[in-house]
Formats: C-alpha cells, sequence, structure tokens
C-alpha cells in the first residue's frame, strides 16, 4: 500500500484530519494526500508559505522568531505547524521548511529540512532532518516522504 494511502487509512479510522504547512515542497505533501481517491474526508487544507511574509501573515510566524531562527529552523517550522492547526479544523498539521537546493551555506546547508508536527492539546515537536546535497528534485522527495511518515506516526497502528 502506498504511504499516503496509509496515512488516510489510519486517519479515517481514527477520525482524524490533517492540514498542511509547506515551504521548501510548495503544496507537495498536499498533493500527494489528495492524489488519492476519498482524500477529502481526511485533508483539510493547505498553506504555501514560501516566503517570510507569507509564513507570518498565514500562519501567525513570529518575525522575532524568523529574525533569531531563521525561516529554516525548527522554532519556524513548530510555529508553522502550530498555525496551520489554529487556522484549520484539522486535528493534525504537519510543516516543512528547509533548503532543497541547489546551493546553501556552510550554516544552512542544502538538504536541511525542519519538520514539525502539531496535534490539538500539545505543544508542537520539532525536527532537523539532513538529506544532504542530494539535489533539489530529491530532497523535495524525500521531504514528502518524512512528512507522511511523521503524520502516520502520529496516528494509532
Amino acid at each position: 500500500m502506498d504511504t499516503a494511502e496509509t496515512l488516510l487509512d489510519r486517519a479515517r479510522a481514527a477520525g482524524a484530519t490533517i492540514a498542511t504547512a509547506e515551504s521548501c515542497t510548495g503544496g507537495m505533501i498536499a498533493a500527494a494526500i489528495t492524489d488519492i481517491a476519498g482524500s477529502s474526508a481526511v485533508f483539510d487544507r493547505g498553506f504555501v508559505t514560501y516566503s517570510n511574509a507569507a509564513k507570518t501573515q498565514m500562519l501567525g510566524v513570529a518575525p522575532k522568531t524568523l529574525e533569531a531562527h531563521g525561516a529554516v529552523s525548527e522554532a519556524v517550522a513548530a510555529e508553522m505547524a502550530a498555525g496551520a492547526l489554529a487556522r484549520s479544523d484539522a486535528t493534525l498539521a504537519v510543516a516543512v521548511t528547509g533548503i532543497a537546493g541547489p546551493g546553501g551555506s556552510d550554516h544552512k546547508p542544502e538538504g536541511r529540512v525542519c519538520f514539525a508536527l502539531a496535534r490539538r492539546g500539545a505543544a508542537p515537536v520539532a525536527e532537523t532532518v539532513e538529506f544532504g546535497p542530494r539535489g533539489r528534485t530529491a530532497v523535495r522527495a524525500a521531504t514528502v516522504a518524512h512528512a507522511l511518515d511523521i503524520l502516520i506516526g502520529a496516528l494509532p497502528g
């Protein structure tokens, strides 16, 4: 079974609904979920917040968080996930922000992606994954796969 299908089956069984907040993937996580027929029973909405202004305006990410940590940080990912949850009817939200490439820096290298999961009644949980300089397409695909896995892991098996 496809990962997105597994996610939808588990979410449906748990009565969970999902929102996404995406930067470096530009909506690819939402697309992976909504590619599956029947996803409307589980998928509430997706936010594509590529710019810092969009993160602030659409998700409520604090400008001071962006200034202190930069867009590619666990702090920003956590605020993105919390904002997506607060601005939706979902019970779970996943957020991603990263450097898909090409490029990056010594401080924030290509392939670094910060993820966060928010659920009703709990503080967001964030993590950073270093996918390495695989190239833009591969980093984005790996990000989508990992985000789906995070959502699956948040649901009863």
